[in-house]
């Protein structure tokens, strides 16, 4: 997934000086949207100093690469980007910015690696970035290091860029504490730090009242909040606030699903019914590998428990194929699993070993640590997402006829059509015009068609 963030502002001028030709700035973003949203923050920081929108690469003084290392075609994704922006950089001598969970795993590696590229900087970076353009002027450099928690300052949005919006992301915390055998997060985006919940509550009256229905809270291990409240309060304290229709977060380790979190969802409308839930393996074995701290049987108490409370709520979920070690029996674990909870969607992956991760570092060490062969995990990964596509369109096929809610996002790339989300954050494309289903309206639309990962309806 990728998103294409730039900003628009006019440079200063001096009293009786003609004014200065604004600077261009181009942010291709790869991955979360925990990478979206520092996007949008660099986009505003940097439009506080002289920079406009440039609508393409080719017209761009700056080109901002926020990358994400999660996997490792997501790293093959950025070296072909710089290759396509090395262009840009020879005829308009712009300069070459690498951000992100790639910047901070390579450091000044990238640098000799891709001799084109400016400068490279970390997450906790993000609020040096004008410092860092002026200095990259002057020399190439990485800047990685990682902040002290306690002087770690998250950045503020600026609501006005929202304006016009129906949907934003508020950043709840960062980082991530658990040390998952695969995962790289807590490398790349370091320890847990949690934003005060006075600033976060104050963040979305302010995208409120520039038009906001709809905030995301986002972190790495969102649901470990602990912000001067736990994240069941801060859910409370955020559906306070006027002009919030809607309230999601993501993502989540099962683990802190407690049952004051689930009390949330029984008890709080404005909280949305989707939980994205990853599970990562339908195996006890794989699990403790993984060294995800819970069992198959505690997944599902958890997963029951939720659905219980909130009839109706659609979980998502995450899997990765092919872990090292994984037998048939193992697979045949996670598909059973996946019957069992009938997830509305989940997103799988080949195992990628990451470095510094325990499974990249023990990765044929031993019988449990033994690679699977790579026809084999794609073999299992074709059959878990053929099931994953059967039960959800059967899923969105129960939505023919009904009513739904849908919060209107814009147009749809069909012409005469609308897009929005309902409740349980399914795609739904209307049959409406702007007049009729206008951005950030609440409208009720009656189903009449459902696809393989989206629906269709007309106004109710």
């Amino acid at each position: 997934m990728s998103d294409l963030v730039s900003l628009s502002r006019k440079a200063p001028s001096a009293p009786g000086d003609r004014p200065a030709a604004p600077r261009k700035v181009y942010v291709h973003t790869f991955g979360c949207q925990m990478n979206a949203s520092d996007s949008d923050r660099m986009v505003e920081l940097l439009g506080r100093h002289a920079f406009e929108r440039a609508d393409t690469a080719e017209d761009a003084d700056l080109i901002l690469l926020n990358t994400c290392a999660v996997r490792e075609k997501a790293e093959q994704k950025l070296l072909s980007a710089l290759g396509r922006y090395r262009e840009v950089k020879a005829r308009r001598g712009a300069l070459i910015a690498v951000s992100g969970c790639v910047a901070q795993q390579e450091k000044d590696r990238l640098l000799a690696r891709v001799p084109y590229v400016d400068f490279v900087f970390g997450p906790d970076n993000i609020g040096k970035l004008p410092e860092m353009v002026a200095r990259a002027e002057r020399e190439r450099f990485a800047e990685t290091g990682w902040m002290d928690s306690h002087d770690y300052v998250f950045p503020q949005a600026d609501p006005e860029a929202a304006r016009g919006r129906p949907t934003a992301f508020v950043t709840a915390m960062k980082g991530c504490d658990n040390v998952c055998a695969f995962c790289i997060v807590p490398h790349t985006r370091g320890r847990e730090v949690s934003r005060a919940f006075p600033e976060i509550v104050a963040e979305c009256a302010a995208l409120a009242e520039v038009g906001v229905r709809e905030v995301t809270l986002i972190g790495q291990n969102v649901n470990s909040y602990a912000g001067g409240c736990t994240f069941a309060e801060l859910l409370r304290r955020v559906a306070a606030v006027t002009g919030i229709a809607r309230i999601r977060f993501t993502t989540s380790h099962p683990h802190d699903l407690s049952d004051a979190l689930v009390e949330v969802f029984r008890d709080e409308p404005k909280v949305m019914p989707h939980f994205h839930l990853p599970v990562q393996a339908g195996s006890d074995p794989v699990l403790a590998r993984m060294r995800r701290d819970y069992t198959v049987a505690e997944y599902l108490d958890r997963f029951d428990r939720l659905r219980a409370a909130r009839p109706g709520i659609a979980v998502t979920t995450d899997f990765i194929v092919g872990f090292p070690g994984e037998t048939d029996a193992d697979f045949e674990g996670s598909l059973a699993l996946l019957e069992r909870a009938r997830f509305e969607q989940s997103f799988s992956f080949l195992f990628s070993p990451r470095p510094k991760t325990v499974a990249g570092l023990r990765l044929g060490s031993g019988p449990e640590w033994q690679e699977v062969p790579r026809a084999v995990a794609v073999e299992r990964l074709e059959r878990l997402q053929g099931a994953q596509r059967r039960i959800a369109a059967e899923a969105l096929a129960a939505a023919l006829g009904k009513v739904v809610e849908v919060l209107v996002e814009g147009p749809s790339d069909e012409p005469g059509e609308r897009l929005g989300r309902t409740p349980e954050n399914t795609v739904v494309h209307l049959a409406a015009d702007e007049q009729a289903a206008p951005t950030g309206a609440l409208v009720h639309a009656r189903i009449t068609r459902a696809g393989g990962s989206s629906l269709s309806g007309t106004l109710a």
